[in-house]
């Protein structure tokens, strides 16, 4: 490969670590053809950007940017690919989907995740649920509508009984 081709290709891998705020690293050494489309498509269809890389490129272009991605090189061994992503544990999702389907590979080697590293198939778990964006967003106004629902209901049922009391106590003077 030229030299002027691999510059191209850590730009390229440049670009993707600045669109895509999550990355995951994955073995993807030894997978079909058949299982190669399969887990393409599945990725299109979450929204996932897979590229297969070689390993010097991709570690030339993670050096390039301004995070500090030292906890990731180690793993830089055999055949990589990177699923690039916006939505931090979608990835991980779709690994663990595969797995329950006894797909073997791609395996997870590592992530990069909101700001953080993650190193080895055993933070697989831990990846998952990591909550998106959007889901920390539903949680918070659950939380927060769910006090605001609780005085109305309150006030509606109060407002039942002092009608109540109010109807008996008319009754009563009569």
């Amino acid at each position: 490969m030229r030299k002027e081709d691999k510059q191209a290709i850590v730009a390229q891998f440049g670009k993707y670590l600045q669109d895509y705020p999550h990355f995951y690293l994955v073995d993807v050494e030894g997978m079909n053809s058949e299982i190669t489309s399969s887990v393409r498509r599945k990725c299109f269809q979450k929204e996932i950007k897979l590229v297969v890389v070689k390993n010097t490129l991709l570690h030339k272009a993670l050096e390039a940017t301004d995070v500090d991605f030292s906890g990731l090189y180690d793993v830089l061994k055999g055949a990589t690919a990177v699923m690039f992503t916006q939505t931090a544990n979608a990835p991980a999702k779709l690994l663990k989907e595969l797995k329950t389907a006894k797909v073997e590979k791609p395996e997870l080697k590592a992530a990069y995740a909101e700001e953080g590293i993650y190193v080895g198939s055993d933070k697989l778990d831990a990846l998952c649920s990591i909550k998106s964006k959007n889901e920390v967003i539903a949680d918070i106004v659950a939380l927060l509508q769910s006090p605001a629902k609780n005085v109305l209901s309150a006030l509606q049922s109060g407002q039942n009984i002092i009608h109540g009391v109010l109807k008996t106590l008319g009754e009563r003077e009569g």
